[in-house]
């Protein structure tokens, strides 16, 4: 059998999507007697009868969804799923429910979207692991649908509501906390350029180091490597640095997983080394790492906020913004 959507809809009753979608959302603005066609419609193809009578009433689904990552490492992913914890906690109270899907890359997850508008009718969007030439963001505007970002819109207009976290602000924390404790060549093990959050990583440690007097180093390339993200990679990326003739004795990295790389790689050569990671995960929870941790159930918490303000149009006329600071945490390894 032929799933029935608001397509099917719209061709029985003889209009446009949009109009089935606003007889379902926005009944006031449309013709009685068109109403009446696609409520038929609506009626006689069984077209989600008790979900869309409901919306005819109040005008919402009060159902909002956001993406889950895929599996990586074990370590990161679970930075993500802090976030959807604190979104769900923080969408009950709001009245909103959330909607969990997954997408393999930014084609797959507009593919989502569609879908998703069509079978559900989703009142909005929270969208994570924003990047540079980010299409999702332009594909949901261009059609209206409201949504805000956990991540900014990077190398983009700010013409959308956003949270993010500062994440320059989380490697200075941790490049002046081992300045404090007395050393002067501090490595960073990072991610390839074109990440905006792992530029802004990068940012935040070089703008440290070279300010820190005049003991800086001459050149900060000579203490920077960059690789994907995992631990067997940044088990190599350290292994790197440390084998230099004049090599670190601390160690910032742009991810928990780099750091336990680089605590592995170190203890491998039998090299002192201060690390320091980003994200505090349970792993680095539970081998005492240093890291950097990102107000999470705070950015959750906003977002939803930013969201809900959209839904309700008491959103501000310029998209508001909120860039949260992280903190942090420290252990035996720096």
């Amino acid at each position: 059998m032929e799933k029935v959507t608001i397509d099917t809809v719209a061709r029985r009753a003889g209009v446009s999507r949009q109009t089935v979608s606003n007889v379902i959302n926005t009944p006031d603005i449309v013709r009685a007697e068109t109403r009446a066609r696609v409520r038929e419609a609506i009626t006689a193809l069984g077209y989600r009868v008790n979900r869309a009578a409901r919306q005819m009433r109040t005008g919402r689904s009060r159902l909002i969804a956001v993406r889950i990552e895929p599996a990586r490492d074990g370590i990161n992913g679970s930075v993500l799923d802090r976030f959807l914890h604190g979104l769900t906690d923080a969408a009950a109270p709001a009245g909103y429910r959330v909607m969990l899907y997954t997408a393999a890359d930014d084609a797959e997850e507009i593919a989502t979207y569609d879908d998703l508008l069509t079978a559900h009718d989703l009142d909005g969007f929270v969208l994570t692991s924003t990047h540079h030439g980010d299409p999702r963001t332009s594909w949901l505007a261009a059609r209206d649908v409201p949504f805000v970002t956990f991540g900014r819109p990077w190398g983009a207009p700010e013409t959308h509501a956003w949270v993010d976290v500062d994440n320059a602000a989380g490697t200075e924390a941790a490049t002046s906390r081992l300045l404090a404790t007395g050393h002067r060549r501090i490595g960073f093990v990072g991610w390839p350029a074109g990440s905006g959050v792992g530029d802004a990583r990068r940012e935040g440690w070089a703008r440290t180091l070279a300010s820190s007097g005049p003991d800086a180093p001459a050149c900060l390339d000579d203490l920077a490597v960059a690789t994907v993200d995992g631990i067997d990679t940044g088990a190599a990326a350290a292994r790197d640095l440390l084998t230099r003739p004049v090599p670190p004795t601390a160690l910032v990295c742009a991810s928990d997983s780099l750091a336990l790389g680089a605590l592995a790689a170190a203890r491998e050569l039998g090299r002192y080394c201060a690390v320091v990671g980003f994200d505090d995960t349970a792993v680095a929870q539970a081998v005492g790492l240093t890291s950097v941790s990102q107000p999470l159930a705070a950015a959750a918490a906003r977002c939803m906020d930013l969201l809900a303000e959209i839904l309700d149009g008491g959103g501000p006329a310029t998209p508001a913004r909120a860039l949260l600071q992280p903190s942090l945490v420290l252990r035996q390894t720096a």
